[in-house]
């Protein structure tokens, strides 16, 4: 039986899609690629009438301006704020002052029954920006299934496509006064690595994955 499981069982790999990550290139299966842009947010809310206004023209003025397909990813994920906790209650004993040390107390206590009554979550906003070989042809095709070198010179075109691509977003998301950064292999592979081990992962078991991962990822 246990024979049985071991050959019927198939590699988590073969589920997801990226093939490699070559600089802020993310290699999909099947002759594609993107480009991952991640947004910092903003609080519209706090925004003024007038503000908020210019954020909603611009961003119009972002899609109107798109040649391309794009895909907004928003990636929300429950926030431990034990080590915060923690924090606090370090301070709360180095407290030099007993008045100090009972406001922090009482912050603490605040910041403990806020997370009980509501879920506090980090939230992560990516543009990501696909590339086909069918853009270049029947000729893009055959570059995917070629030798070494036909393979280069798809991940060249892939790039040039991209990058020009990314650099018209980037222009409008300036526009919208939204700070920006395009994604490099070392962040890429975080990424995915936290996207596939999701359960019961901390921010440290992160810090040393420098490689991509086996062999793909869902296409975002």
């Amino acid at each position: 039986m246990a024979n049985t499981v071991r050959k019927n069982a198939t590699p988590s790999q073969h589920f997801i899609e990226i093939t490699d990550i070559i600089d802020e290139l993310v290699i999909l299966a099947g002759g594609n690629a993107c480009l991952v842009i991640e947004v910092q947010a903003t609080n519209f809310s706090l925004l003024s009438l007038e503000e908020q206004g210019a954020k909603i023209y611009s961003y119009a003025s972002l899609l109107n301006a798109l040649s391309f397909p794009i895909q907004i990813v928003i990636r929300s994920k429950k926030l431990d704020v034990s080590n915060y906790l923690k924090l606090l209650d370090e301070e709360k004993a180095k407290a030099q002052t007993e008045v100090l040390s009972k406001q922090i107390g009482l912050y603490r206590n605040f910041v403990q029954e806020l997370v009980k009554v509501n879920t506090i979550l980090d939230k992560k906003f990516y543009i990501v920006i696909p590339y086909s070989s069918l853009e270049k042809g029947v000729g893009g095709v055959a570059e995917t299934v070629g030798d070494n070198s036909s393979q280069g010179n798809f991940i060249a075109g892939a790039k040039a496509a991209l990058y020009s691509k990314a650099d018209s977003v980037h222009t409008q998301l300036n526009r919208l006064n939204l700070k920006a950064e395009t994604l490099g292999k070392e962040k890429l592979t975080k990424l995915f690595y936290n996207i596939f081990n999701d359960e019961g992962i901390s921010h440290q078991q992160t810090e040393d994955v420098t490689k991509p991962i086996a062999s793909g990822i869902k296409q975002l």
